[in-house]
């Protein structure tokens, strides 16, 4: 795969890397470029065109590339990083960044990302404002134990009380949206049915992993970075771990797993199982979170509400 590009993406500028004739262009990051960088994009007739998930700087060139018909991908920049370590490149600066992610797509062929629905990339975005702003309200909680002078102790709940009224909002912004898509309506439906899991998890999993529904049982777990992950060499076994896949749907699963021990029969029967057998309480935890992602899998794949009979 020769006719690959690679674009290496930043806040004001984008730099792209042919491979076919090793060319390079540092675009700055404008609508009026966006467009005509798809256009030669289109001439140029490209097996892959890969970039990296930059935390939403990728989504405005990203969405102009899908909307015209043109095979992207869009990888973790984890895996680049972990590529150009192993060709020995160590030098980084924009042109060198795509130039390896252009090799990256060449070598490896990643797949082609499917264009995500305009509901589920708004939802993430108000997911994301969600996350900030508990983090921000949790900020302010700490400072309350700390307080000790009358007038900054009412600013303070002052604050918590906006930010409260924001989250909430947030999270209706997040109803209405999710109730345009018939599509994800269903799934989270499917999804809430779970004991355990609440309607902003369910939100989650939906707009995260929108591959649930359409993988095997080591996929879903792979995904979620809740499969245990072997570390063997020669005679030596190694302890597995968990580890990668999407962090921010494993932290988001936590919670509602401990709920689950606690009220869904069946995960609660499997994590006892799991203590009886000698595992530590967090091991049994996350299998606990990669026993959910399996039996939501299989539920969405087949559009069945929970059914504890065959979870």
């Amino acid at each position: 795969m020769n006719n690959c590009i690679g674009i290496d993406i930043s806040k004001n500028s984008f730099n792209v890397h042919y491979l076919t004739d090793s060319s390079d262009h540092l675009t700055d990051y404008t609508d009026r470029n966006i467009r005509e960088t798809v256009g030669r994009f289109v001439s140029a007739e490209p097996d892959l065109i890969v970039m990296e998930a930059t935390g939403g700087y990728e989504t405005p060139l990203a969405a102009e590339l899908f909307a015209a018909g043109l095979p992207v991908s869009v990888v973790n920049p984890k895996r680049i990083r972990d590529f150009a370590k192993a060709i020995g490149q160590t030098a980084k600066n924009d042109r060198i960044d795509a130039r390896i992610i252009a090799q990256f797509g060449a070598t490896l062929q990643p797949p082609i990302s499917a264009a995500p629905d305009v509901n589920v990339v708004r939802i993430r975005a108000l997911t994301s404002r969600k996350r900030q702003l508990i983090k921000m309200r949790t900020a302010e909680k700490n400072r309350t134990e700390q307080s000790r002078d009358e007038f900054t102790t009412r600013s303070i709940r002052t604050v918590i009380d906006t930010l409260n009224a924001q989250i909430a909002a947030v999270e209706e912004e997040i109803r209405a949206t999710v109730a345009l898509s018939p599509e994800l309506k269903e799934k989270a439906e499917i999804i809430r049915s779970v004991p355990g899991i609440g309607e902003m998890t369910a939100t989650t999993l939906v707009t995260e992993m929108p591959e649930l529904g359409s993988l095997n049982r080591k996929q879903a777990a792979a995904l979620t970075g809740t499969a245990p992950i072997c570390r063997d060499s020669g005679q030596f076994r190694g302890k597995r771990m968990t580890g990668g896949g999407r962090c921010e749907v494993r932290k988001t699963l936590y919670m509602p797993t401990l709920a689950a021990i606690r009220h869904n029969t069946v995960i609660r029967s499997y994590y006892h199982r799991l203590l009886a057998a000698g595992k530590n309480k967090m091991v049994a935890v996350v299998a606990c979170m990669r026993k959910i992602v399996v039996i939501v899998n299989s539920m969405l794949r087949n559009k069945e509400v929970w059914n504890p009979n065959f979870a």
